[in-house]
């Protein structure tokens, strides 16, 4: 532990999780660290759950991405939690967000920290912060991810620390800690290159609002990415063709442009794809650096990788552990204001690989709400890099429950990402290039290639009988969600007379 606290003022202030936890007060607003299941604080979240079990409060719970050991599941079930923020991954949570139990807002991630920086979301009252090490002169030295840590630090009145001494050591070294300026105020971000580092390797906080440090012993909780299966490798050697024709038309190179893959098993089995290929000496500017991140570093093919996050799975984050070392060198791990900074996507020119719920005919899609109303997950940083980058390329299998979904539907129920925003649509069945067409080509284009072949009739019956009214964008708007509206009565998307002859 001495060789982890390297500051002798902070090491008085060593107390129990329990003792910490009692300084949350009903009402107050509290900055966790973490990214998908990365760098959670654990020890402190857990003890509030315990005690909700003779105290009745609640508080809001900022994050960065979502979190590991089912704190969000606990928490959530524990009844503590009045406003969640900016994305989770949770079931149980998800549930008492439709349900209305707690208030959940969806925003894009590189937004939050702006949003604390203005003081629009109030006061921090707590940032509950996981470490590897604190420095002699006080610098925080963040675990396995970044997230938002930094800026609540900055902005919040308490600090406590957990110290993770299961946390490798050598991750001290690898994080690239910038914080921006007021806006109106900032000049350029002065990053132009993927292994570029603008910042320092430690949080800067003022010690005396660290309250208390919380010693912990515990592992991030594994990712639950699923191997890549025969659909997903479809959607990999449909991209991957899409990028050789890119480099015969001359307009990227054999080793592409930096890429950057949202989270999720679609996204990661399609990048996964790449290790096959011919491409290589790539760049990653990402959030989250998942399991295919490390396989093709293992496989020679990346030159460096910038992310947010490590995000593994239980095999895979034992290896990528004993094995630091190995990747120190071409690896760097940023808050995620800068990983998914609008102004860095532009300049780097990345190419993005996101996961879509559903998109309808003309490349709206919906990355958010099942059914138009039913709250998945978040919006992530899906926005921040569709919006900003080279070529926005979204993933998702052509179907659904057996089939009984279509993946590609006449409208989409809840619209994230608008058609200006979507250049490429990939399902198992071939991808669309959208780029330069106008609404009605796209439409025949994402149905011809796009579509699952049982419901292209009826995604061409509904679009020539929208055309014959005309329009711009043609839609029966009578009709337009008719396909929610049946698969909610029938328990399939499908047409009777299609689901016969299906």
């Amino acid at each position: 532990m001495i060789e982890r606290l390297r500051n002798k003022d902070l090491q008085t202030r060593i107390v129990t999780a329990d003792e910490a936890a009692s300084w949350i007060q009903d009402g107050m607003t509290l900055g966790l660290s973490g990214f998908t299941r990365a760098g959670d604080a654990k020890a402190v979240p857990m003890s509030l759950v315990e005690r909700a079990k003779t105290e009745a409060f609640k508080v809001n719970i900022f994050t960065g991405a979502s979190l590991g050991f089912d704190l969000d599941k606990m928490m959530a079930e524990a009844g503590i939690i009045n406003k969640r923020l900016p994305f989770q991954a949770d079931a149980s949570m998800r549930k008492k967000i439709n349900d209305g139990a707690l208030y959940f807002v969806d925003q894009h991630l590189s937004h939050t920290a702006e949003l604390i920086r203005s003081q629009v979301l109030g006061s921090i009252d707590y940032a509950i912060i996981e470490a590897v090490a604190i420095t002699e002169d006080g610098l925080i030295i963040p675990a396995t991810s970044v997230g938002n840590s930094s800026i609540f630090i900055e902005k919040a009145e308490n600090v406590i620390i957990e110290l993770n001494l299961a946390q490798p050591g050598e991750l001290e070294g690898l994080h690239d800690i910038y914080s921006a300026e007021e806006q109106g105020m900032r000049g350029p971000i002065p990053l132009t290159s993927v292994e570029q580092r603008i910042g320092i390797p430690g949080i800067s906080v003022d010690l005396s609002k660290i309250k208390g440090i919380v010693v912990t012993e515990a592992l991030d909780s594994p990712s639950t990415i699923v191997p890549p299966d025969a659909e997903t490798a479809q959607m990999a050697d449909h991209l991957i063709d899409f990028f050789r024709s890119e480099v015969q038309a001359g307009r990227l190179t054999n080793s592409l442009a930096p890429l950057q893959s949202g989270i999720g098993t679609v996204a990661n089995a399609v990048l996964h794809g790449l290790i096959d290929s011919e491409f290589e000496n790539l760049d990653i500017y990402s959030e989250v650096l998942q399991d295919a991140v490390f396989d093709l570093f293992d496989h020679g093919k990346i030159r460096f990788a910038s992310g947010c996050s490590i995000t593994l799975s239980d095999e895979k984050m034992q290896d990528v552990y004993a094995n630091l070392d190995k990747y120190r060198e071409k690896l760097v791990l940023r808050p995620q204001e800068i990983s998914n900074h609008p102004e860095i996507i532009r300049r780097l020119g990345l190419l993005s690989i996101n996961t879509a719920l559903e998109a309808d005919i003309y490349g709206n899609i919906n990355s958010t709400h099942v059914s138009g109303t039913k709250m998945m997950n978040g919006i992530g940083g899906s926005g921040d890099f569709a919006r900003n980058c080279r070529i926005a390329i979204f993933v998702t299998k052509s179907t659904a429950k057996n089939g009984a979904i279509s993946s590609i539907v006449p409208f989409a129920s809840h619209v994230d990402h608008t058609e200006h925003d979507v250049d490429v649509l990939v399902t198992e069945q071939g991808y669309a290039d959208l780029r330069g067409l106008a609404p009605r080509e796209r439409a025949l284009v994402i149905i011809e290639k796009c579509a699952h072949p049982k419901y292209k009739k009826q995604l061409l019956d509904y679009f020539e009988e929208a055309s014959a009214r005309g329009g711009q964008t043609p839609h029966i708007l009578e009709k337009a969600l008719s396909w929610h509206t049946r698969l909610a009565e029938t328990g399939t998307m499908l047409e009777k007379e299609q689901a016969v002859i299906g």
